[in-house]
């Protein structure tokens, strides 16, 4: 499939994925016979969620904040207008700034039918993206199984159609994501298990994180060696992206950046110091009055004072 040739840069946030995921596991979850019972459509591929993303566009750069579900009929491959139009107009009044940027689903890959939807929402947008999610698991993918798509006018065989080309895109987060993802990436499973499991978990993901970026940073490195060498052409976008890159590394080592994060280490100490002296001043505590009710046991036989 051929390459999107339009110039956009497109910003895809990880509540969209979530969202669609959600979507999906819960209606391959409610399409599911009872336990017990077999049927013939079980063995057959998943079924296909639809729904719109909204987000907003400045420039050439699109980024991509949400997305909400939408009713499909598959016996005229459309969408029902009405619930789409109730639904925008309800994220109009909570998100006044987002638009609806296009449409996703779920499979393999783009089938014939989806360009049906497609041009449908060309009344609302007259480009609209098309993301789609790969349910199917592939040990093998180290790639989000994610593709976004937009649409273009070729000329197949002396006839002008419009097909679907892939664009590429970026991950973007916002503090709330970060956290949120976070808290859903670090759940304890519901048959239990030790911390020492979680930990081990937690390592596992960490080890994992480094050793796809070091490997991001190797080929992206031998990319610019071949480039420096004459091996490759240049390519003005992808060093203008490097060089934005690189420009934020001198700032772990300013003379600001040193001073934040001792300031922010010196507190993580003394928290540190103040909950372990607490902890001490509560033992003690106890210990007191232990040797207290002891003391005054023997007291009332023997006569003796209280210990404090």
């Amino acid at each position: 499939m051929a390459s999107s040739s339009s110039g956009l840069t497109f910003k895809l946030h990880p509540l969209v994925i979530v969202n669609i995921s959600d979507h999906h596991t819960r209606v391959k979850s409610q399409s599911q016979p009872p336990a017990g019972e077999s049927s013939s459509s079980s063995a057959s591929s998943p079924p296909r969620v639809f729904g719109c993303v909204i987000g907003v566009q400045k420039g050439r750069t699109v980024e991509i904040f949400n997305s909400f579900e939408l009713l499909y009929d598959p016996s005229t491959h459309s969408l029902d207008r009405s619930f789409l139009e109730k639904k925008q107009e309800l994220y109009k009044k909570v998100f006044p700034n987002f638009y609806i940027l296009g449409w996703y689903s779920t499979g393999a890959d783009a089938e014939e039918s989806d360009m049906h939807i497609h041009k449908a929402l060309m009344d609302i947008n007259e480009n609209p993206v098309y993301v789609l999610l790969n349910p199917l698991i592939n040990h093998a993918q180290k790639d989000l199984p994610v593709t976004i798509y937009e649409s273009e006018m070729h000329v197949i065989d002396g006839i002008p159609q419009l097909i679907f080309v892939r664009s590429s895109y970026t991950i973007e987060t916002v503090e709330a994501e970060r956290i949120s993802v976070d808290h859903v990436a670090h759940l304890k499973p519901s048959d239990g298990g030790s911390a020492a499991t979680q930990l081990a978990a937690h390592l596992t993901g960490i080890h994992s994180a480094i050793k796809m970026l070091n490997s991001r940073i190797r080929v992206l490195h031998h990319y610019l060696n071949a480039m420096q060498k004459g091996e490759i052409p240049y390519e003005n976008s992808l060093l203008r992206q490097v060089s934005s890159l690189l420009r934020r590394l001198p700032a772990i080592e300013s003379e600001k950046f040193q001073d934040d994060f001792l300031m922010e280490y010196n507190d993580t100490l003394l928290i540190s110091y103040l909950a372990m002296f607490t902890d001490c001043s509560s033992t003690m505590n106890d210990l007191v009055d232990k040797i207290n009710i002891a003391y005054d046991r023997h007291s009332r036989k023997g006569g003796r004072t209280a210990f404090i």
